[in-house]
């Protein structure tokens, strides 16, 4: 049973069924892909919500500094791309990390990845796509003619976000009004979503929010895919030629506003505050392993493939830094957590037309990203279908597109759906575990590989540099550093010492009476009150923290209420210790392996990251591999190619 769960593909075999065609549908993909081609992909693909919109909060928590977690990020995701790149070189085929696992691991770790990979790409894309929802209505709610009466276009909010949102909008809104806030004061997401959900059409109790603009680019990015490897090409370098314009613009005319007073102090939040933002930088990383998909429509793949993945991440990584300064330079860090930073920023200096040029940049921006990532899935599909473990449709290749266009109507659907309904953080969350996992597990495969004589090695291979004494000596100095510059925190982590809960989190979490009570604490309190209605939240929020301690210890509301201690706290912990067990694990196996370092580091950086996402999505991810080994026991263990020759 268990020879059969992990049967492994020889590279061999994979490339002579390149060649062949790959069986029932005959014929391959289109080759017409070059180094320039793909590191416009991958600029894509980086390129888009990460510096038009996640930038703003990384900053706001990490201050100027913020650039040190980008460069982190970009080593972290260098070390995988290596690892990508050694496999690309060694089978050229579609498929990314699931047609690597499949010779690395077998059959089963191979299909856990396909599926993951899932929630990089489809899930990915349902980020993508609310996220340039918003910033399409607010370019239409922008638009003045005045000759023709236009004071902009707008969509009703019913009509612009998911129901969750709305729903979860609406609760948190009622929440904090009982606590006596106003709704002029309570943030315009909030107050936007309580809209959506109040001024919805309903059907009986049911409430119809539904984000249609997410639904309409959708199609028309899945129309452009169905198209060919060729108008997708031409699409994507030409909305990556419009990105790099504005950017560069941004950065040349915001050089010119720096107050490098505002990068006093660099680092305001700290350590802690720079690594807050690790899955919000990371998620800007996201989809430069999409190039890996295209590998049967290169040229030269062997060649050009690890070529354009770094170029793509170099790239990005030196305009990150430079838009983070500048960003930084023109106001003060505490006031980027907005969603759209880039002309928030030039608002703030009153250079409105920046601001336009700006918003209509993102729009380019997210759509090219969808792009990239709409035309990943289907070919991962179509790799899975190719060997059996999805039905024969998946990897139809159209006669006249040479597309894989079953896979590509199916990802259209998968994608378009959920978009209408979907939370944007739950997805953003679900993709950057999926991709981490799909991260972590090729540069493991490197490593499994690396020994073996059997292997036919491509041209390119990452360089050797043995981890067996670097990595345990790495190991220890980060031990000291925790046990010295950060004991409270190490100690708090390992004693699980209690937390008080944020303000808001406490207030909306009262029933009716426990708010009463709060609020004639509140009055008792020494401050003086101004008003007769009491804004419970506002006025925890303005104590400083000893007070707010203070006042917590006082109240007479419930310790579990006030307090997270105990298996509620640790459970979050959980997925931290998990990473200091494997790194003992990775240790050892340098020290008694002689590892290659790169691929090491990739592995361990990939999983710390991982790691900071917490146990929610670690339970959401495994439930989603559950389904994953349900659907393959019931159809690809069976039906699996592999299975037929071994028999």
């Amino acid at each position: 049973m268990l020879d059969k769960l992990f049967r492994k593909k020889s590279i061999n075999k994979i490339l002579d069924d390149a060649a062949q065609g790959h069986g029932d549908h005959g014929g391959s993909l289109h080759k017409t892909l070059g180094v320039r081609d793909l590191t416009a992909f991958g600029i894509a693909a980086i390129i888009g919500a990460g510096i038009f919109s996640t930038i703003g909060k990384a900053s706001a928590d990490g201050g100027p500094a913020v650039i040190f977690l980008f460069i982190f990020t970009a080593i972290a995701c260098s070390f995988a791309a290596f690892a990508y790149a050694e496999f690309a070189a060694m089978v050229p085929v579609s498929g990314s990390a699931y047609t690597y696992s499949y010779v690395a691991f077998g059959e089963l770790v191979a299909w856990i990845i396909g599926w993951s990979l899932i929630m990089e790409y489809s899930i990915g894309n349902i980020t993508v796509a609310i996220s340039w929802s918003d910033y399409f209505t607010g370019l239409l709610s922008s638009i003045r003619i005045p000759a023709f009466g236009i004071d902009g276009i707008h969509i009703p909010d019913w009509a612009t976000m998911d129901y969750l949102t709305a729903f979860n909008g609406h609760k948190h809104a009622e929440a904090l009004l009982n606590a006596g806030k106003s709704m002029a004061n309570l943030d315009d997401a909030t107050r936007i979503a309580n809209s959506a959900w109040n001024s919805a059409p309903k059907i009986g109790n049911f409430h119809f929010v539904a984000d249609l603009p997410a639904l309409g680019i959708i199609i028309f990015i899945t129309w452009l895919v169905y198209r060919g490897m060729k108008e997708s090409r031409n699409a994507s370098n030409a909305m990556v030629v419009v990105k790099l314009a504005v950017i560069l613009l941004v950065l040349s005319v915001g050089i010119f506003y720096v107050d490098t007073d505002n990068w006093s102090p660099f680092a305001p939040n700290g350590v802690s505050g720079i690594l807050k933002g690790v899955s919000a930088v990371f998620f800007a990383y996201i989809g430069f392993d999409a190039i890996s998909t295209t590998a049967e429509e290169c040229r030269n793949p062997q060649k050009d493939l690890p070529r354009g993945m770094m170029w793509a991440i170099i790239i990005c990584t030196i305009l990150y830094v430079a838009i983070a300064l500048v960003l930084t330079g023109i106001v003060k860090s505490d006031t980027l957590a907005v969603g759209d930073p880039l002309a928030f920023v030039f608002d703030q200096i009153d250079l409105k037309l920046m601001s336009g040029i700006i918003a209509v940049s993102a729009v380019f921006a997210m759509a090219s990203v969808l792009l990239v990532f709409q035309m990943g899935q289907p070919r991962i599909w179509m790799s899975m279908s190719r060997d059996g473990l999805l039905p024969k449709s998946f990897s139809k290749i159209h006669p006249r597109f040479k597309t894989p266009s079953f896979s590509t109507i199916v990802v259209g659907f998968v994608v378009a759906v959920p978009s209408l309904f979907m939370n944007l953080t739950i997805v953003t969350d679900l993709c950057s575990i999926g991709t981490l996992f799909a991260f972590v597990l090729v540069c493991a495969g490197v490593l499994v590989l690396q020994n073996r004589p059997d292997v036919q090695r491509g041209k390119f291979k990452i360089p050797y540099v043995n981890a067996k004494f670097i990595v345990p000596l790495i190991f220890l100095v980060a031990i000291a550093i925790a046990l010295t510059s950060f004991k409270a925190e190490t100690t708090a982590f390992i004693t699980n010492k209690t937390i008080t809960n944020e303000p808001v989190k406490f207030i909306t979490s009262l029933s009716d009476q426990e708010l009463e009570m709060v609020k004639k604490e509140i009055t008792a309190s020494p401050v003086v009150l101004q008003g007769k209605n009491i804004d419970a939240e506002a006025y925890l929020n303005s104590l400083t923290p000893a007070q707010y301690e203070d006042f917590m210890a006082k109240s007479s509301i419930s310790t579990s209420k006030k307090y997270e201690s105990g298996w509620s706290l640790f459970k979050h912990k959980i997925p931290m210790w998990v990473f200091l067990i494997i790194c003992l694990i990775i240790t050892y196996y340098c020290m008694t392996k002689n590892l290659s370092l790169i691929p090491v580091l990739g592995l361990i950086s990939c999983l710390y990251m991982m790691c900071e996402l917490g146990i929610s999505n670690w339970i959401g991810f495994g439930i989603w591999l559950i389904v994953g080994l349900i659907v393959y026991f019931a159809y690809g263990y069976r039906n699996s190619k592999l299975a037929k020759v071994t028999t």
